[in-house]
């Protein structure tokens, strides 16, 4: 049984013409399943007017779709975006006439250069999408030690307590007990559903419904965590050397607002201190949080600056 997370960037609506529409927040998700295979498609809805959409339905994905239907500040943040959070495998689909000459200096240097042009045929994109998924099943192994941020959450009327996500990392079983993070509130996994049929297990790269015991829905909120994982861990203050993005002009300054996103998380930060060193684009930062993150050890996190105008991704900082 296998499933992939895909992200379509670029041209609206696209995703619509391969998957089924399932929930619609800031991102709306597609899937489509043949046999024990599926695959998951997450458009962000929302953006260019919310970047938080852009960065919630690339952060969920392992794979990209760049439908190309007009190059602007849009396609270009959209572009930064992926290769910030390293989404490496994907094609491109090129329409209104436009030629991969014109979109290869964009990708050139990215994580997306090696992107492969498809044709844009909707029925052998599904056909592609569900090979992929089989080939990427993944079964448990020994233990337990996964995490599923949370992307929306609500109560089921003789269920109690849904959370709806991606497995980020790892695997857990049915039974598990597991901890919600920040609050660290321990649950028990009553059950497991992956496109509405039930399942024993999750593992990394599964869109999932987790029905908790232990918490209220009113409890939660997008960003939090579920996990079995003992290294995850919450951080309020981060310090390191950044890496800024190739077309960002301008040095951090001591007092910016920014924001840090990680898995389904985007936090308010203000810089404490910046030493820029020989090259502003490795400055060494020290960023204190509104509030904790949630994290692994050498997790990567992407730098935001919603007041940047058309590219709004700064870059990147190692998460200690």
């Amino acid at each position: 049984m296998g499933n992939l997370n895909v992200c379509v960037l670029g041209a609206k609506g696209y995703a619509a013409k391969i998957g089924k529409k399932g929930t619609v927040t800031d991102v709306t998700f597609y899937d489509h399943k043949a046999g024990t295979d599926s695959f998951t498609l997450i458009e962000p809805a929302k953006h260019p007017e919310k970047l938080s959409s852009l960065f919630y339905a690339v952060a969920m994905s392992e794979f990209g779709i760049l439908v190309i239907d007009k190059i602007d500040a849009a396609l270009g943040e959209s572009i930064v975006m992926a290769d910030s959070l390293g989404i490496g495998r994907g094609w491109v689909i090129l329409q209104n006439y436009i030629q991969m000459e014109q979109v290869a200096p964009l990708l050139a240097g990215t994580c997306l250069e090696g992107y492969e042009v498809r044709e844009d045929d909707p029925v052998k994109l599904r056909e592609e999408l569900i090979a992929l998924a089989k080939a990427e099943s993944k079964e448990p192994g020994e233990g337990t030690c996964g995490s599923c941020p949370v992307d929306s959450h609500f109560n089921v009327k003789g269920v109690g307590t849904v959370v709806l996500g991606s497995v980020i990392d790892g695997w857990f079983r049915k039974h598990d007990k597991m901890r919600v993070l920040p609050t660290g509130k321990e649950v028990v996994l009553k059950s497991i559903q992956k496109h509405d049929l039930d399942s024993d297990f999750g593992v990394k790269g599964d869109h999932v419904g987790l029905a908790l015991r232990g918490v209220e829905s009113d409890e939660l909120d997008r960003g939090f965590v579920v996990t079995t994982d003992p290294d995850v861990k919450m951080t309020r203050t981060i310090e390191g050397k950044v890496s800024l993005v190739r077309y960002w002009g301008s040095p951090i300054k001591e007092g910016m607002v920014l924001h840090i996103g990680h898995w389904m998380q985007m936090v308010p930060c203000r810089v404490a201190s910046v030493d820029n060193g020989d090259d502003f684009r490795s400055a060494k930062v020290r960023f204190d949080l509104d509030s904790d993150i949630i994290h692994r050890p050498g997790d990567k996190a992407t730098i935001m600056y919603l007041e940047g105008g058309k590219l709004r991704v700064a870059g990147s900082v190692i998460l200690e």
